[in-house]
């Protein structure tokens, strides 16, 4: 499955705050958009979808705060239901 991902810096804790359309928004609790923030998304996005770190691939926009997102690793149909569960 591939998303969009809108991060937000400076988050107390990292959690999905909802969703704008299409665009999943995260809060990542690293100060900027790097290659640490990167690795705390990659992290926490594997655990809120139930996947493996190295089943998450950032398609594009690596040092932008929108990411294009690849989710492998469980059915479409498992990682959709995760999806529509996002306020």
């Amino acid at each position: 499955m591939i998303i969009r991902i809108r991060v937000i810096p400076n988050g107390v804790e990292n959690e999905v705050v909802g969703r704008i359309g299409s665009v999943v928004r995260v809060k990542v609790v690293t100060p900027e958009v790097s290659q640490a923030a990167n690795n705390v998304l990659i992290g926490y996005l594997a655990e809120f979808f139930e996947v493996k770190p190295k089943s998450i691939h950032i398609m594009r926009g690596e040092k932008a705060r929108e990411k294009t997102v690849q989710i492998i690793g469980r059915s479409e149909d498992d990682l959709k239901r995760v999806m529509d569960n996002i306020p």
